[in-house]
């Protein structure tokens, strides 16, 4: 799916968009606003990098912080509720992972954590993209963030 896809997707079913990133730096807002037109249906994004960001900006609990730790399912769950609440939005996608390079054996590069929210209730999944290098990561992250919405529509 292109960026220039979901949109259309999003136009044709009434719905507008917004983006809570963490791993992907504003890579998932970037690609929706390359595209001509995108304002009918993305207003918002945020990148919240760190674990204050979150909190501060999408409302994530530093519980849920202390407990998950930030590339988990339920931190990526209130990323996208936070940005879906704070945006007014009809969906909302989260992303936060570890795009390399590093990780852990509890968390090992290449695991990305996503959530999409929306009238219907949340969505959260983790995908296992290995060692693949940064940027591979991260466009691969973008990629699938984009799909998970499509699929919420």
């Amino acid at each position: 799916m292109t960026a220039a896809d979901l949109l259309g997707a999003l136009r044709e079913a009434g719905a507008t968009l917004a983006t809570a990133e963490s791993c992907t730096g504003g890579l998932l807002a970037g690609a929706l606003t390359e595209v001509a037109g995108a304002s009918e249906v993305f207003g918002w994004g945020v990148v919240t990098y760190s674990n204050e960001a979150k909190a501060d900006l999408l409302g994530v609990s530093r519980a849920t912080l202390g407990a998950h730790g930030a590339v988990s399912e339920p931190v990526a769950r209130e990323m996208a509720r936070g940005a879906r609440d704070r945006s007014g939005a009809t969906l909302a996608a989260a992303v936060t992972g570890i795009a390399g390079p590093g990780g852990s054996g509890a968390k090992p590069e290449g695991r990305v954590c996503f959530a999409v929210s929306g009238p219907d209730g949340t969505r959260a999944e983790t995908v296992e993209f290995g060692a693949l290098g940064r940027g591979a990561v991260r466009a691969a992250s973008v990629a699938h963030a984009m799909r998970m919405v499509a699929d919420a529509l």
